[in-house]
């Protein structure tokens, strides 16, 4: 592990130089946030997915802090509900990239290039961002603790070839929650995969309270400081080509507090549990 990588996700873990506005998609059309540095031209931007029974608001540390590090961070706040239509958050972000890209933010002194785009979240928004990315090219995708989607995500991947991270909990990677093995696995572009020690799938939601109600656990504030310093650094690697940040999108590239999973290894299958009288038999040999 080197010190550099160490160092990098320090100060990645803490907010970037840039002051923070909030801004209302509303008034282009499009339900939603967006945040962006006070000031800037050809800036990035990243649109955000969110997950299942959360909205923009659950996220807000999240976008901001990709602000404070120069990008436009911009999420739709539709498809809240118990059942909602992964095609049309799909759509929504495609929309929201149309937005950063066509409207000038702000006072008229923050611009969005066009070729920076990045498609990004989380859940089932995660899942939202591959499905508009098998629609739209962009230069990066970034799927946060995916889960699965109709359609499917990964039976889209591999006509993507757009390079992508995606991002797994430690203690649910090969959960029925996560489908991030199989999103990885299916990729057809560049790829890393990275658990997150510890993490679960749900940590980075802020103030979470539609899914308590389905037993999901607390915010996991150290699971969310490193998926952003994670995510801030790929996409400025991805999106600014800042060699600085490298490792970030390098698929060999040892970074405290994760694993690099290799999705074609083979699988620890689970040993069959023996039943009550199987186990007697056996003790009475």
């Amino acid at each position: 592990m080197s010190a550099s990588v160490k160092s990098l996700l320090s100060t990645l873990t803490s907010r970037g130089p840039h002051r923070v506005l909030r801004g209302n998609l509303a008034i282009a059309g499009q339900p939603g946030v967006v945040y962006t540095p006070e000031s800037g031209l050809n800036l990035p931007a990243v649109a955000f997915g969110h997950g299942w029974l959360t909205g923009a608001a659950n996220y807000r540390q999240l976008l901001e802090h990709l602000a404070s590090w120069g990008f436009v961070a911009a999420a739709p706040d539709t498809e809240r509900g118990p059942i909602p239509s992964h095609l049309n958050l799909a759509t929504d972000l495609l929309t929201t990239l149309d937005i950063c890209t066509g409207v000038r933010l702000g006072d008229g002194e923050i611009s969005v290039h066009p070729d920076r785009l990045a498609l990004a979240g989380h859940g089932m928004g995660a899942g939202a961002a591959v499905i508009a990315a098998g629609q739209r090219r962009v230069a990066a995708v970034a799927a946060l603790f995916p889960a699965p989607t109709a359609p499917s995500a990964e039976a889209i991947a591999p006509d993507i070839d757009t390079p992508a991270l995606i991002l797994a909990g430690g203690t649910d990677i090969e959960s029925v929650s996560s489908n991030a093995i199989p999103l990885a696995a299916a990729w057809g572009g560049s790829m890393v995969l990275r658990e997150i020690d510890a993490a679960s799938h749900n940590g980075i939601v802020e103030g979470r309270r539609a899914l308590a109600a389905f037993g999901a656990g607390k915010h996991e504030s150290k699971t969310a400081r490193t998926t952003r310093a994670l995510l801030t650094g790929y996409l400025l690697n991805k999106l600014l080509r800042d060699k600085t940040y490298a490792p970030f999108a390098d698929p060999e590239a040892v970074i405290p507090h994760t694993t690099l999973v290799d999705p074609e290894a083979p699988r620890e299958e689970e040993k069959p549990k023996l039943s009550v009288g199987q186990l007697a038999s056996l003790l009475r040999r």
